[in-house]
């Protein structure tokens, strides 16, 4: 039998309801769920509409206001500024992709850990403190390059563009831009 999503019911009185175990939930239980890789949606119980977003940004908006945010205030006014810009739609799949290239660097790193320590062996946060104190610098170094070699691979993209919308536009006479053939005459 295969899971269906948890659906998880938002009522005006701002209560979260659990469809699946018939309970009411916080917003630290649907972080658990997060955690657990559980999928869920949210929904307006009036409404119908979709919050399973907004619920996630609660829990960030919660985790950030806690002891050690992840986001600096500089980081925060850039995203901002995507808003409304032109690159808006490209900047979603972009943190997306490197957040699961993350994802995927920490796991092989869980992985090797296993595979050092044995697979019964549990990876404590003092150890994983540790082992990052140890090797941060490289990771940060790795990082660093990944970082650097991507934001050339979107300066090659936004140049590529660039070049694309001026061969795209090339009959097009702008205003201030003297034709084409006016231009030809005056040499």
């Amino acid at each position: 039998m295969v899971e269906q999503t948890r659906l998880i019911k938002k009522y005006p009185n701002r209560r979260l309801y659990d469809t699946r175990t018939s309970t009411y939930i916080t917003l630290a239980d649907v972080k658990a769920l997060v955690l657990k890789h559980e999928g869920f949606r949210v929904m307006d119980a009036k409404t119908g509409d979709d919050l399973t977003r907004s619920i996630l940004l609660q829990i960030i908006l919660e985790e950030e206001a806690g002891g050690a945010p992840m986001f600096t205030s500089d980081l925060l006014a850039q995203m901002i500024r995507f808003y409304g810009n032109a690159m808006q739609g490209m900047m979603g799949p972009y943190l997306e992709n490197n957040i699961t290239a993350f994802a995927d660097m920490q796991k092989k790193l869980q992985d090797q850990a296993k595979h050092l320590y044995g697979d019964n062996a549990v990876m404590s946060k003092d150890m994983w403190a540790q082992f990052l104190n140890f090797q941060g610098p490289a990771m940060q170094s790795m990082m660093g390059t990944y970082v650097e070699q991507s934001q050339k691979m979107f300066q090659q993209m936004q140049e590529s563009l660039q070049e694309q919308t001026k061969k795209m536009f090339s009959g097009f006479q702008l205003p201030g831009q003297t034709p084409p053939e006016k231009a030809e005459k005056k040499k």
